[in-house]
């Protein structure tokens, strides 16, 4: 069950890299494709945030804040809305605030 934790983990890191690199190309440039970067990356954390939460409640690998993971998951959610609304219509208003969000939302996971 350690594997597994560690893997979602690594893959949960790998989709806010993604984030936060498709945040920095939209912003650095008009590239259609960030927005599908910064969308992708955003469903990757989304599913990965709830499946590290599942399988720590599951295994009792650790002791779990309930209010801490409410909040990192309203925040990924509004980051997942913001990214399908960006791809929709891209605006670097709207990339800005995921990435503030994103950022955020580790502020969360570290400090609290």
């Amino acid at each position: 069950m350690d594997f597994l934790y560690s893997a979602l983990v690594f893959l949960h890191m790998i989709g806010l890299a993604g984030i936060i690199a498709g945040f920095l190309m939209q912003l650095m440039t008009d590239n259609v494709k960030a927005t599908k970067v910064l969308l992708h990356s955003a469903l990757l954390q989304f599913v990965t945030g709830l499946l590290l939460v599942g399988v720590a409640e599951m295994a009792d690998l650790a002791e779990t804040d309930h209010v801490k993971i409410a909040v990192k998951l309203l925040v990924a959610l509004a980051v997942v809305v913001l990214g399908v609304l960006n791809l929709r219509k891209p605006a670097r208003n709207l990339a800005i605030v995921a990435g503030v969000l994103a950022i955020v939302n580790i502020g969360v996971a570290v400090f609290w």
